[in-house]
């Protein structure tokens, strides 16, 4: 009450503003208008916009805009911010010079390890480094269908629990699967799901979609039977429009290695779509990507270049994503009663972010950070996350009991075009005393998951084409949505050489040749996160690549290519602890088809 009645006064000019910005054009993302403005900001809210001069006293601390652009910090709609591997202070450091000061997340990846104490830590964490993380409860832990194994799962137990999280906007990433199961009636929804959705509309709380290449009655029968705000997985722009048209909230998704924001942009300005509900997200990232291209701050300014204009495009990375989740009370526009996250842009069109402040404060100039930002001391069980032993490499091995010396096989082929989607790709391949042998000559290499949650003993083996690999292997703990530990490579000794690297490390990513590491990059938060600078951790990142690369692959990031490969909510095949998934059935498969 103290706080309200506080602002209450510094609206009415009653109690001088702490910080002024003086002398900008406010780009009002409100009315679509650009005019000179001041900006009063008492505590860590805007109180007024226009001519200030009465909230302004002799303490009033001022900022020059120096008649440059006032535009509100950026929002992501839809990230799992811990694919950058970086922990929520280092993630900050990445986003605030970008201009991102608020990101929805379902903080999924870490919760599937640590619970809902890890997800208070990180919510904690990130409020003390200027960030705005908005909660998106996960619709359900594991997403995998049939599920994999995680050390904590989440269900309508979970729901109840943060359903009065002041940061929770409500249930997040509802795959298409869980509410049309095989969409022919033959398998029905998630019973489980459903019953979330009852608890979030007793709570009045909205629901937010996952519908990858969800069309036609299926895309029909998935919005009637949730209620469905949005949708961040549009594959293609028919996709997109066919969204759009049925009444959804539209995200264009621009992550590191999924590119669809020129085509979708492409179709905006050629059909003359109305953007109104129409907004950005990344999805997935990396340091290196964010540091090399931008990040939301590069999708405006490639609309922009595209043919969008300028106030259309911070719309979509502002205004419209607070009201997809409906905390445009709190963020997305310049306006009083708003959180003071404000951008100082030197030229709408080329969008170059000279300062950035958020929550009152001036927190990044030209690129940099300029406030301290230190993590937390690191204690407690996601600190020793690997809950698993040492594996050995006929642990790790395709056995077949068909008396023939070649057999045919199914083999996930990667997209180059979309990494995150595997094909069917029928492979002939030789037989060794009952082992099906892999093939670095058809391209047909070992893939393998390795349980680390619950010491069950789980392990999976299949086989996977388009890595290219000609020698050694690679391996990752962070691997959502299960991060259990995830290898490709030549043969099992490698496969078991990379795997126990990343068990030995307490986590974490790392590329072997002839059983020797090349590079590693230490993961210790969960297995997941590290306490890097971002700077250094694009160096790691690169180093990791580059050095795949010289094992034969051609993909422009083959880690990220590699660590989605547990997703069973895109087509057509996935690999998860319990072994190879048929996307298409939601059922464990053999990758050995018969006799050749």
């Amino acid at each position: 009450m103290t706080a309200d009645l506080s602002f209450l006064n510094a609206g009415l000019g009653l109690k001088k503003a702490s910080k002024v910005v003086k002398g900008g054009q406010l780009v009002n993302v409100v009315t679509g208008e650009i005019y000179p403005a001041d900006v009063a900001i008492y505590d860590s809210r805007i109180v007024a916009t226009g001519n200030v001069q009465e909230y302004v006293g002799s303490e009033t601390e001022t900022i020059n805009a120096d008649g440059n652009y006032l535009v509100p910090g950026l929002i992501d709609g839809h990230i799992h911010f811990e694919v950058t591997k970086l922990s929520p202070t280092m993630f900050a450091k990445l986003m605030l010079p970008n201009g991102t000061t608020s990101i929805i997340t379902g903080l999924d990846q870490i919760y599937g390890i640590g619970g809902l104490r890890a997800v208070r830590d990180c919510l904690k964490e990130a409020r003390a480094a200027h960030l705005k993380m908005f909660f998106g409860a996960p619709s359900k832990l594991p997403y995998t269908v049939p599920s994999s194994t995680l050390r904590y799962n989440f269900g309508p137990k979970e729901h109840k629990q943060t359903a009065r999280w002041k940061e929770n906007v409500g249930i997040w990433e509802v795959v298409g699967r869980f509410v049309i199961g095989s969409g022919d009636g033959k398998v029905g929804p998630d019973r489980q799901v459903l019953k979330s959705f009852k608890i979030a509309r007793d709570n009045r709380l909205p629901i937010y979609g996952s519908a990858s290449m969800l069309t036609g009655t299926k895309l029909t029968g998935y919005i009637c039977g949730t209620g469905v705000r949005s949708d961040h997985e549009a594959y293609s722009p028919a996709e997109s429009l066919e969204k759009l048209r049925n009444g959804l909230f539209l995200m264009i998704r621009e992550s590191s290695v999924v590119h669809f924001l020129d085509q979708n942009i492409r179709m905006i300005t050629d059909k003359k779509i109305d953007t109104r509900m129409i907004g950005f997200c990344t999805d997935d990232v990396t340091s290196s990507d964010v540091l090399k291209r931008g990040h939301l701050n590069n999708l405006v300014r490639r609309s922009i270049e595209l043919g969008l204009d300028p106030v259309r495009a911070i719309q979509m990375a502002t205004l419209t994503c607070a009201e997809i989740y409906q905390i445009d009370n709190l963020v997305g526009s310049i306006s009083p009663g708003r959180v003071a996250d404000i951008l100082i842009v030197d030229n709408l069109e080329r969008f170059t972010i000279r300062k950035v402040i958020a929550d009152g404060i001036p927190v990044a100039s030209d690129g940099e950070v300029t406030v301290k930002l230190n993590p937390p001391k690191r204690k407690g069980s996601t600190m020793k996350s690997m809950h698993v032993k040492s594996v050995r490499p006929e642990d790790l091995v395709v056995k077949t009991k068909l008396k023939s010396s070649r057999v045919n096989v199914v083999s996930m082929q990667i997209s180059p075009d979309v990494p995150f989607v595997r094909k069917r790709l029928q492979a002939t391949l030789q037989v060794e005393n009952s082992i099906v042998q892999p093939s670095v000559d058809k391209d047909v290499l070992y893939v393998a998951v390795v349980e680390r949650h619950r010491k069950t003993g789980n392990r999976a083996v299949a086989f996977i084409s388009g890595f290219n690999l000609n020698a050694g292997a690679i391996a990752s703990s962070l691997s959502p949505d299960d991060n259990n530990i995830v290898s490709i490579g030549v043969n099992p000794l490698e496969i078991a050489s990379a795997i126990n690297e990343v068990i030995e490390m307490n986590g974490g990513q790392v590329v072997v040749k002839d059983q020797k590491v090349l590079v590693s990059l230490p993961l210790p938060i969960g297995g997941i996160m590290a306490d890097v600078e971002p700077k250094e951790m694009a160096k790691l990142e690169t180093n990791l690549d580059e050095a795949t690369k010289k094992l034969g692959s051609k993909l422009e990031s083959p880690f990220m290519s590699m660590i989605f490969l547990v997703i069973t909510g895109i087509p057509d095949y996935a690999i998860i602890d319990k072994g190879l998934v048929d996307c298409n059935t939601y059922r464990i498969i053999s990758p050995i088809l018969g006799p050749a």
